[in-house]
């Protein structure tokens, strides 16, 4: 799975449909690129399999919440190359819930041994002495910290880009911890401007990007976060739904729905250069949306079609 180079289509949106005037946007399909490790978590992954092959590691550990595309992800690499996986997961509560939370559950069919942690513990997770504990209770195992973001996983999310994006003004991308636009941006040709769309509110990765890329060409925002992580409103949730009947694709309401959401509110306030090509990474994480259907029905709110 992780041993060739991937590329992934790019798919025009149709102007009239979505009334974009002079813009011309596109969509990178890397949530095709896999049916459950997809997108940037591909991208993120691949490196650090590698690594822990190279290492001769049989196990991976790594970090999470109740519906992390991430963990789902390692899940489903480690069942597909071999490994096995450990998911220290946030909230001790949720030991009692995995067969009704679609995403863990999906990671114990996948043989994934769930590691349950109270909240407070959780953010001691790379500290030495809680990450001595784990090798106490587990044995080795090859570490991928929350979100996969590290020196491998920017390597890998470079390679989004190629000589087929190259040609955009505007390469746009949903950020979480900071790896993925990280990746982008160090791939990202000198005309071109990097739009990142925060799904958490503030700019704290604005110094997690340096620590991997010089280049300043970019633009972050949390403005379209919609109060803060795996927060959504009924504007958000009539957008995707939109958005899939006009185009055929579908959007995840943590991340790829908030990024499109803010660039046509940025196209339609006139942001953006006009008469611009854009290009906006499709990064998956369609799992999660059963997760989320789940806390819409609980509100009496609309769901998100799939």
């Amino acid at each position: 799975m992780f041993s060739s180079e991937t590329l992934t289509k790019i798919q025009p949106l149709d102007s009239k449909k979505f009334e974009l005037g002079s813009y011309s946007v596109s969509m990178l399909r890397e949530d095709e690129i896999h049916p459950f490790v997809s997108g940037n978590k591909f991208r993120k992954l691949k490196y650090n399999f590698l690594e822990a092959s190279r290492l001769e590691m049989s196990t991976i550990l790594t970090f999470g919440g109740a519906y992390s595309n991430h963990i789902a992800a390692v899940a489903a690499a480690g069942k597909q190359q071999g490994f096995k996986t450990i998911g220290v997961i946030r909230g001790e509560e949720l030991a009692s819930q995995i067969t009704t939370n679609p995403t863990l559950a999906f990671a114990v069919s996948c043989g994934m041994k769930l590691h349950f942690v109270s909240r407070s513990i959780y953010r001691s997770k790379m500290e030495a002495s809680f990450q001595k504990r784990l090798k106490e209770l587990f044995g080795s195992f090859y570490l991928i910290p929350e979100g996969g973001t590290n020196q491998l996983a920017v390597r890998g999310c470079e390679e989004m880009l190629s000589v087929h994006t190259a040609s955009f003004d505007y390469i746009s991308t949903c950020v979480g911890t900071g790896g993925t636009i990280s990746g982008i941006i160090k791939a990202s040709e000198m005309h071109q401007t990097v739009l990142g769309f925060s799904a958490l509110k503030g700019a704290f990765q604005i110094s997690e990007i340096e620590k991997y890329t010089p280049k300043t060409n970019f633009q972050l925002t949390d403005a379209y976060c919609f109060g803060g992580y795996a927060k959504i409103d009924e504007d958000l949730v009539r957008f995707i739904n939109e958005f899939h009947a006009r185009s055929g694709i579908p959007l995840d309401p943590v991340y790829t729905g908030k990024m499109m959401f803010g660039l046509f509110d940025m196209m339609k306030s006139k942001k953006l250069k006009e008469n611009s090509r854009i290009l906006a990474i499709h990064t998956g994480g369609l799992q999660g949306i059963d997760g989320m259907n789940q806390k819409l029905k609980n509100k009496n709110l609309p769901q998100i079609n799939k």
